[in-house]
């Protein structure tokens, strides 16, 4: 299949709502709990009939378009660096991840395993996130570099917040993948910079939030 410029737009928001999710987290303060529902669930939807039902459709992806519409159109001295250096490591580490069949075959199966014990249309439990964040530990954070994730230091030392950072970076990395099979390459996004923000503008026009 033949993959858009918006396809490649969706899964980079994804991968930004992912790691906006993890920094709020980290942070200690208030996540939004549909685009958190909403990036953990696209980590079981491994056969969607488009880019875009991988997460619902644009109104799931808004904190990831606002993230990555705030990111493109700043300079880069505006821009959250933390963020960006989490983007850039997954990227780092997908391309770790396609080399190694093994480990993929691994993290598909117990992805699989786990997705067995839900329903599609049931919300992601902590039971669920807490069995997500173990995945990630047991698969991508046995690649280098680790993802060192910043935060206020009470919340990271906490067990759930730990989970749920992991669970969110493993959502993070499934939209990394789906980005790479959209074509989606670092090259693209430097020089393609002023067309991929005027689609994600667009695509938050779809979702009702317009910039």
């Amino acid at each position: 299949m033949k993959h858009t410029l918006k396809d490649q737009c969706i899964a980079l928001a994804g991968i930004y709502q992912a790691v906006r999710l993890v920094q709020l987290t980290a942070q200690g303060e208030r996540r939004d709990a549909d685009a958190t529902q909403a990036s953990l669930q696209s980590i079981f939807n491994t056969d969607p009939e488009s880019v875009i039902a991988v997460y619902g459709g644009p109104r799931a992806l808004v904190v990831g378009l606002q993230t990555l519409v705030s990111q493109l159109a700043n300079e880069d001295k505006q821009r959250d660096m933390v963020l960006t250096g989490y983007v850039v490591t997954l990227m780092h580490l997908e391309r770790k991840l396609s080399g190694e069949p093994d480990l993929l075959a691994r993290l598909a199966e117990a992805i699989e395993k786990i997705k067995g014990e839900i329903n599609s249309s049931d919300e992601v439990s902590p039971e669920i996130s807490n069995a997500l964040a173990s995945v990630y530990t047991d698969t991508i954070s046995t690649l280098q570099p680790r993802i060192m994730v910043k935060g206020e230091e009470s919340v990271l030392r906490n067990v759930d917040s730990q989970n749920m950072i992991r669970a969110l970076l493993l959502a993070g990395m499934r939209a990394t993948v789906l980005w790479k099979q959209c074509g989606g390459s670092r090259i693209r996004l430097i020089f393609q910079r002023r067309r991929i923000l005027e689609t994600c503008r667009l695509l938050l026009q779809q979702a009702g939030d317009p910039v």
